[in-house]
């Protein structure tokens, strides 16, 4: 079987984390509600668990309460503070979470420092099955 399997019309059920042994986990990381919204249903859609959170702030929070997710989507643009300095804050920290930045408006330059801020993928909005898949790949590959 591969790292995904095709079932009920095309659902898409993600294979467990190979370093856990369970299904893998989430954690949306964006301001824009309606972002947030489309992110969790296609997460929830494929059988994956996850959480949402409006800023990289709150994103250090949620991991300084113990929580642990196989997957981050961060987005670059929030207040507070924004992905590249989360993504950043993340990695000191030692959190080994596949991040995945998605972003809508970003420049070549913001790109390239949020890849060396530590993330593991980039992709722009919106966020569709087909990148999520890719994203997923990832995680079960690179654990």
């Amino acid at each position: 079987m591969g790292d995904h399997e095709l079932v009920n019309g095309g659902v898409v059920r993600p294979s467990q984390n190979p370093e856990t042994n369970k299904m893998i986990t989430a954690l949306v990381v964006d301001d824009n509600m309606i972002n947030q919204t489309l992110h969790r249903r296609l997460l929830q859609n494929m059988g994956i668990e996850n959480q949402a959170v409006g800023n990289g702030r709150e994103a250090i929070d949620v991991h300084y309460s113990g929580k642990v997710f196989d997957l981050i989507l961060m987005d670059l643009d929030m207040p507070v503070m924004n992905g590249i300095e989360a993504t950043r804050k993340l990695r000191e920290m030692g959190i080994r979470s596949t991040i995945a930045g998605v972003s809508s408006h970003s420049s070549d330059e913001n790109i390239q420092e949020f890849v060396e801020a530590g993330l593991d993928d980039y992709h722009q909005k919106p966020l569709t099955f087909t990148k999520l898949v890719s994203i997923l790949r990832k995680i079960n590959h690179d654990s």
